[in-house]
């Protein structure tokens, strides 16, 4: 399924105690190896959204699995423990983020098409509260791609289900959500406070947020910049990070290759926006230019006790303090049987590195 990727810079002599190579003169970017966090319960599959609460350092995941009763959110301590889990059943749950002015985790509920959310502090039966059901609103036009030869090719796209995968809040509380399948973008104004059912506007339904390629997923992982000018879109399946300019809502493309661009986070200090990689098992950082200046881990093999060991399959991250924390996702995606080494994890786990200073 899988291209790894063979990185030459990774030669010992770049290595440092602290796992952070700093980048040669010539600009190759920095490297920074990951560490264990959290390994997820006994049984639990496919940690996939991921964020935190930044005044207790606890970390919440939650599980893309199509298994009966088999999809949780996870709350973790500090430490990597688990504090608490709540179960979804066969309700696979993609993007979270947090609201700390009310102590909530908004959830994204794939299988129901839904945007949720619950009290930070939740137990095993700490009620879920419907916010908004997105639309149904069909597939977006057919997008022509041209040929260097002069000719062009058309994509049809065809999928109708309403499928929120990835979300961010701007600073005015308003929630912007990507629909992986309907290839748009929805906003649910003042989703912090609104009373539900809150109104979903549709912000954009373009054929560049669309995909026929694999992972068969659009539109996925969200970021705002620093001045809240330009959404930052992944859209997985065509390998490439798309930015939307906020006002005029034009849609372009800002990066390039990156292989199964998945969640998104724009550091603010750094100025650095951080793309899941999740078919190269690493993320990047691109700067104002859409260049790799960082790396951050690749796949080491599995572990004894069946944890992949570095990044498998890496899906969104969060930043708390000095570290970024990324879910392994580990999902195989291929038919065939014995041909990608996600087949061979049995344990799920999250993962952290520290973010490189520049």
């Amino acid at each position: 399924m899988k291209k790894q990727l063979i990185v030459g810079f990774l030669a010992g002599a770049f290595a440092t105690a602290a796992g952070v190579s700093l980048a040669d003169e010539r600009g190759a970017p920095d490297w920074t190896d990951v560490e264990q966090f959290a390994v997820l319960p006994d049984g639990v599959r496919f940690p996939e959204g991921i964020t935190a609460n930044p005044a207790t350092g606890e970390i919440y995941a939650g599980t893309f699995d199509f298994g009966p009763n088999a999809n949780k959110l996870i709350r973790f301590d500090k430490h990597g423990h688990i504090a608490a889990q709540r179960d979804f059943g066969g309700t696979p749950l993609l993007g979270l983020e947090f609201d700390a002015a009310h102590n909530k985790v908004f959830i994204l509920n794939f299988g129901g098409s839904k945007v949720q959310r619950i009290a930070a502090d939740f137990t095993s039966t700490t009620a879920v509260e419907d916010i908004a059901t997105l639309p149904s609103i069909g597939p977006p036009s057919p997008r022509s791609v041209p040929n260097p030869d002069g000719s062009s090719d058309t994509i049809t796209f065809g999928a109708a289900k309403a499928a929120p995968n990835g979300m961010v809040f701007d600073l005015a509380g308003n929630l912007y959500v990507s629909d992986s399948f309907q290839g748009a973008i929805f906003r649910i104004d003042n989703a912090k406070t609104c009373a539900p059912p809150c109104l979903v506007t549709t912000v954009s339904h373009d054929p560049l947020l669309a995909t026929a390629g694999f992972p068969p997923f659009g539109a996925n992982g969200l970021a705002l910049n620093g001045d809240q000018t330009v959404l930052f879109i992944a859209n997985t399946g065509d390998n490439h990070v798309l930015q939307m300019n906020v006002a005029s809502k034009a849609l372009t493309v800002f990066a390039e290759s990156v292989h199964g661009a998945d969640g998104l986070l724009f550091d603010t200090k750094s100025g650095l926006l951080w793309a899941a990689a999740n078919q190269a098992d690493e993320l990047v950082a691109l700067n104002s230019k859409g260049r790799v200046v960082a790396r951050a881990g690749e796949f080491q093999g599995i572990a004894h006790d069946g944890t992949p060991r570095g990044l498998l399959f890496p899906a969104s991250m969060v930043v708390v303090g000095e570290h970024m924390y990324v879910t392994n996702l580990a999902l195989p995606l291929t038919p065939a049987v014995g041909d990608e080494p996600e087949e061979d994890v049995t344990r799920w786990t999250i993962a952290r590195f520290k973010v490189p200073k520049r």
